[in-house]
């Protein structure tokens, strides 16, 4: 394939809110370019990953390079799709920092949305050539015009550079091709300058290894070629690179401003760090600016339900982590619940994704605790400590202050449900920043709260207040003192260490009140009395009972002799002494999670 001029290349990705239509506005790019033929087109083409497809949103930012004529000139366009939900902003910062442009895409109905606003300002600040579009102009009760104001008050967007478009219909994709080679400026990179690409991305395959994403920005890089990631500092021969068409097509060489991977035969999963720089083997390329450390918001433990599986748990979380470095792991143990690992998630989303894939892709049954944010505590010695889980929080003695993070959200929503939405975030202890008009009919209200009070359950309970036209976003500003305290619950007098949970104090005994009676419903009924206790240190704050079961053992002796009871009796009585321990009490796995579903409960 001839060499392409860096004039006429054009890197841009798609942004906006989830479910705004950005996966479909790729496939018809796909289609207007030729990339894809007719019969190989399928809905959603890039969302290649089963969960993707199943529950109908991107998880993984992917890269498609396509090839257009354009005033009789033939053009490259490379678009990285990016995810849209609040979980996944890292992928979406990492895209941004390999494009010149970006699509700012807003529905015609839903309007300018939380995430809308996020992305837009994030871009502006990566200094890209913004192309505002609005989508689904087909839809009968569209609303494109009010949209087109909303963006221009919010964003400060120019309404004449709108480009309408419908993704689904394939209204005016011309257009938007002709606008994204027109405002979209060509990279600047240096074709016989060393050597340096960033690597934006990477997966593994079970036969080639890790598979690396790549944006060259300066030289050239070809097959054979010795190349070394500069932060780690490790060397290897390139045996494949090409480009993502959207399948790995072959190709003899990368340039400065193209987009494609390599493959180098990496099997150990700990040399590919996103955000590195490939540079030429033994030269002192200086490494390009890389992304900034993904703040993990939630923390959970994941336990294999069988305990011979931890091998296997582990080996698909390190294959797992190559392809999402936004999540992190490390090994612990329950006296529950055996040998797992702690891990760190973005958000609830985030979270919940990372377990289904385990389970889809590594068939590992699991079991996963009830989730909680990092807290801080200041010791009376001085000492600053991270808590991940609330085990690790010290005695109330020892600590000067317990701090928990705070996130400013943006709310967006019709004017009528303003009311709604501020007593729901005033009940969670928020404090109001501020309230605007994005249109005659829209507002966003701004209020910090503490991050436990909105990873759950806050935005399906906005969703709720404002019958789906609400949404959120939010950023983490830093760490406040609070009145807070860790509640552990007990089993039959043992703690389960897996079920403590750490809240506001003036909400402790609700909430053990609430998390004991949950699980009285939750734990079956074993042949022996089970106590289920949440307790203050030594103070216990609530308690239920789970009743007995009464087996009548004697059933089956129809008259006879009484001894013949009195012996299946005590056998019934050693074996209720027997079983009365934590270990042989069953907590099943909605037990863990029926920790969070408490929130209403009065």
């Amino acid at each position: 394939m001839k060499e392409i001029d860096c004039k006429f290349i054009r890197n841009f990705c798609i942004v906006a809110h989830i479910d705004h239509g950005k996966s479909t506005l790729a496939d018809r790019m796909l289609e207007y370019t030729g990339t894809v033929s007719k019969r190989e087109m399928q809905e959603q083409l890039l969302d290649d990953m089963e969960l993707e497809r199943a529950r109908g949103i991107t998880i993984k930012a992917r890269a498609v390079a396509m090839r257009t004529k354009y005033q009789g000139e033939t053009y490259e366009l490379n678009l990285i799709d990016t995810p849209g939900h609040v979980d996944f902003q890292y992928e979406v910062s990492r895209s941004l920092a390999c494009c010149e442009g970006a699509l700012l895409l807003v529905d015609a109905f839903q309007g300018v949305e939380a995430q809308t606003v996020a992305n837009g300002y994030n871009a502006f600040e990566h200094d890209l050539a913004i192309i505002p579009v609005i989508n689904k102009i087909d839809l009968k009760h569209q609303r494109a015009d009010e949209v087109a104001e909303e963006m221009e008050h919010t964003l400060g967007i120019d309404r004449e550079n709108i480009v309408k478009v419908s993704a689904k219909a394939g209204i005016n994709i011309d257009k938007l091709m002709d606008a994204i080679i027109n405002i979209v400026p060509p990279p600047e990179g240096d074709k016989n300058a060393p050597l340096q690409a960033m690597v934006f991305d990477s997966h593994y395959d079970e036969y080639r290894g890790a598979i690396t994403y790549v944006r060259v920005m300066n030289g050239r890089v070809k097959r054979g070629q010795k190349i070394c990631f500069v932060q780690n500092g490790t060397i290897h021969e390139v045996n494949e690179l090409g480009q993502f068409s959207p399948k790995q097509t072959p190709t003899d060489q990368l340039h400065a401003g193209q987009v494609g991977y390599l493959i180098c035969n990496i099997k150990s999963l700990e040399e590919v760090k996103i955000g590195d720089t490939v540079a030429q083997a033994n030269s002192d390329t200086p490494p390009l600016p890389g992304y900034a450390e993904p703040k993990r918001m939630v923390y959970c433990g994941l336990y294999p339900s069988d305990g011979q599986d931890f091998s296997e748990l582990r080996d698909a979380l390190a294959k797992l982590s190559i392809n999402d470095p936004s999540f992190e792991f490390q090994p612990e143990s329950s006296d529950a619940l055996g040998f797992g690992f702690r891990c760190g998630f973005l958000g609830m989303l985030h979270m919940e994704i990372i377990q289904q894939r385990l389970e889809q892709e590594a068939d590992v049954d699991l079991i996963q605790t009830a989730p909680n944010v990092t807290y801080e505590v200041l010791k009376k010695n001085g000492e600053l400590l991270k808590i991940h889980r609330p085990q690790e929080v010290p005695d109330s003695g020892e600590i000067e202050e317990f701090r928990q993070p705070i996130v400013r959200v943006n709310l967006v929503q019709p004017e009528e449900y303003v009311g709604a939405v501020m007593k729901l975030c005033q009940e969670r202890r928020g404090l109001q920043r501020s309230t605007e008009y994005l249109s005659s009919t829209r507002m966003m209200v701004t209020y910090d709260l503490p991050l436990a009070e909105v990873i759950y359950d806050l935005h399906d309970k906005i969703k709720s207040a404002t019958r789906g036209f609400g949404t959120m976003d939010y950023e983490l500003i830093g760490y406040e003192a609070a009145d807070l305290a860790r509640i552990d619950i007990l089993v039959n007098g043992n703690r389960v260490d897996a079920l403590s949970i750490i809240c506001n104090k003036g909400d402790a005994d609700r909430r053990g009140r609430a998390v004991v009676k949950k699980l009285k419903s939750e734990i079956d009924r074993h042949m022996f009395e089970v106590a289920v206790q949440a307790a203050i240190g030594t103070r216990v704050i609530a308690r239920e009972t789970v009743k007995a079961l009464r087996k009548n053992v004697t059933a089956k002796c129809y008259g006879g002799d009484i001894s013949r009871k009195r012996k299946l009796w005590q056998k019934q009585k050693e074996g209720k002494k027997r079983m009365k321990s934590i270990g042989s009490v069953d907590i099943p796995q909605k037990a863990f999670l029926a920790v969070l579903s408490t929130g209403d409960e009065k």
